[in-house]
């Protein structure tokens, strides 16, 4: 793929929070938002040639530098809360104000609304080498009863899936999930029907993604304590698809039974849709460049894609088919630093963890969480 020019408007970069750019209403109105103006594509390959800027006349203004953040303070409207160790998940809670916050490497979650202290509601412990920790984040399926909610972690003997009350101790509800010296990320996801999908990492074999005997390298489907959920393809089986390596992401419309899950696999980084029953298959999206795919948000038009290693994120726009329409959008490059997760609220603002202090030159107040108004504008080639 080519590398990609982006143009971010003002209002999805400083904007984007508040006021005055396209909405983003949930999955049960209408699309993500107004989509950028993009030129059919001529092909299934497209490619886009990086422009220079055009010059600036002698003596132009120069345009206002937003105010940057000092210490844990951050002036960007659309930053929720600062200061953070690097986070691994975010799950939104249905008020669409506040969300629980994952960190990966201390494995403490943190209730976090504008405008409030963080809120610590448990400490799991955790084995953050490896690409583990705490990766996954989910609700239960019946949160407003009983505000449960679940994390995928890494022990120092295997993946496993906990269960956890604010205040309790967590409760193991799947363990036994093979753990190796690469391949430990996970991601859950409420799949809107009362059961929890899972997708694991293949602990660095891929003969256990194979293996239909092994959690590893699968996406699960079980329900809240465990078990395989009721109407599975395979009544006595959690597996719903296998041949994962290294999941970072899962998103997807409940409604459609659209589901979409990121992968770091081989030469390439990719974004898969998932058919219960079926084989993985082939990606429907690839990035040759490895431009480091970690969560994902999506509704029936528009599927974000957080990039850690490029410091954006990247929309696409589906088609029912699983292909996709349009020109691929690359936006907020370098503007935040390195996306580590994406999570779509009920509102349908989108909620972005940052993992810079995981990487080079963050900002006083890394790592962060953020609201955005879905951003549009800006083209970008299929890399």
């Amino acid at each position: 793929m080519g590398r990609s020019r982006v143009l971010v408007g003002a209002c999805a970069v400083l904007g984007v929070v508040l006021s005055g750019c396209a909405e983003f209403p949930n999955e049960h109105t209408r699309p993500f938002a107004d989509q950028p103006s993009l030129e059919p594509q001529a092909g299934p390959q497209p490619s886009f040639e990086s422009e220079p800027p055009p010059s600036e006349a002698p003596g132009a203004p120069q345009p206002q530098q937003p105010p940057q953040a000092v210490g844990c303070e951050d002036p960007d409207p659309a930053v929720i809360t600062t200061c953070l160790d690097p986070v691994g998940a975010i799950a939104v809670l249905p008020d669409g104000q506040s969300a629980l916050v994952g960190e990966r490497t201390t494995g403490r979650v943190l209730r976090v609304q504008k405008g409030a202290e963080p809120v610590e509601l448990a400490r799991i412990p955790v084995d953050s080498s490896s690409g583990g920790g705490l990766t996954g984040l989910a609700l239960s399926p019946t949160y407003h009863e009983d505000e449960l909610f679940y994390a995928y972690i890494t022990t120092g003997s295997d993946n496993q899936v906990v269960r956890v009350a604010s205040g309790d101790r967590p409760k193991p509800v799947l363990t036994g999930i093979p753990k190796g010296s690469t391949g430990n990320s996970g991601a859950l996801l409420d799949d809107g029907k009362g059961a929890l999908l899972v997708a694991t990492g293949s602990a660095g074999d891929p003969g256990n993604a194979a293996d239909p005997t092994s959690l590893a390298g699968k996406l699960l489907r079980i329900d809240g304590f465990g078990k395989p959920a009721e109407g599975n393809p395979k009544q006595d089986s959690p597996v719903v698809t296998s041949g994962l390596n290294e999941p970072t992401g899962l998103c997807g419309t409940s409604a459609l039974d659209m589901f979409w899950v990121t992968d770091r696999n081989g030469g390439q980084d990719a974004l898969h849709r998932v058919k219960f029953g079926e084989p993985l298959g082939d990606p429907a999206w690839t990035w040759s460049d490895r431009p480091g795919v970690s969560g994902c948000a999506a509704d029936p038009s528009t599927v974000i894609v957080a990039l850690r290693d490029a410091s954006a994120l990247y929309t696409l726009h589906p088609a029912p088919d699983g292909s996709f329409t349009g020109q691929p959008t690359k936006v907020l490059e370098n503007r935040y630093g390195r996306f580590a997760t994406a999570a779509l609220a009920p509102d349908g603002l989108v909620w972005l963890g940052t993992t810079n202090r995981d990487g080079d030159r963050p900002v006083p107040s890394d790592d962060r969480v953020l609201r955005l108004e879905p951003p549009t504008g800006g083209t970008a080639g299929k890399d």
